[in-house]
């Protein structure tokens, strides 16, 4: 990277596991510079590891998005070392256990409130200025599970999420940065086998297809 100015910077929140991992390996193919966030260093290490065979670039950027401090670190960061953000992937996820509304553990409720929705407002202001700087784009990845029996946790706080992507979607929409919604398909990952322990997995999708059909979106 020869002039900062001029690399394609994509942050992947979420980038250790699932369609954020998948999402991250695909941009670094496509030659974006990936941040790479997450808390699980070991599915970082994976991911640099398959960037790097590819020969792509990445920086691991292992923290959690809940610690506004170090969030704030790494938006820092980012302005004084490339000055912009072309794309921000926002796949971080607390996906608590399913139960009853009537039965919900309060700490697994709170982490995804944390997580899913005060994070995600905390990143926003964060992220905006640089984004603006590169008329770049962030891509919310929905679930629409809010209403549905036994996800009153995760659908809740995901729905709640979204709408807040939606806000900020009209408000730029004269000014940037481009917000992207995509609801992806029905994928084999970790996350959905605990909520579906039974479930056909040969029918749901891959996740590196799915990366390189939502990316087809930008």
């Amino acid at each position: 990277m020869n002039n900062a100015s001029q690399t394609r910077l994509a942050l992947v929140t979420g980038a250790s596991r699932g369609l954020g991992f998948a999402m991250a390996a695909a941009l670094a193919a496509k030659g974006w510079h990936v941040l790479a966030t997450a808390r699980t260093v070991g599915g970082l290490e994976e991911l640099d590891n398959r960037i790097q065979a590819a020969g792509g670039s990445a920086t691991l950027a292992p923290m959690d998005i809940t610690d506004d401090k170090a969030m704030n670190h790494l938006a820092s960061s980012i302005a004084e070392r490339w000055g912009k953000l072309d794309l921000w992937v926002h796949a971080a996820i607390h996906a608590a256990p399913l139960a009853p509304a009537g039965h919900l553990d309060p700490k697994d409720f709170d982490k995804s409130v944390a997580c899913n929705l005060r994070a995600t407002a905390s990143l926003i202001p964060m992220l905006e200025p640089l984004l603006r700087a590169a008329q770049g784009t962030a891509l919310f990845l929905d679930d629409p599970r809010g209403g549905e029996k036994f996800f009153a946790s995760y659908g809740a706080t995901k729905a709640a999420q979204i709408a807040l992507a939606r806000s900020w979607q009209a408000e730029s929409e004269n000014i940037g940065p481009r917000i992207l919604i995509e609801t992806p398909k029905p994928m084999a990952t970790a996350t959905r086998a605990r909520f579906f322990p039974g479930e056909d997995r040969t029918q749901l999708a891959d996740i590196h297809e799915e990366a390189e059909r939502v990316l087809a979106r930008l």
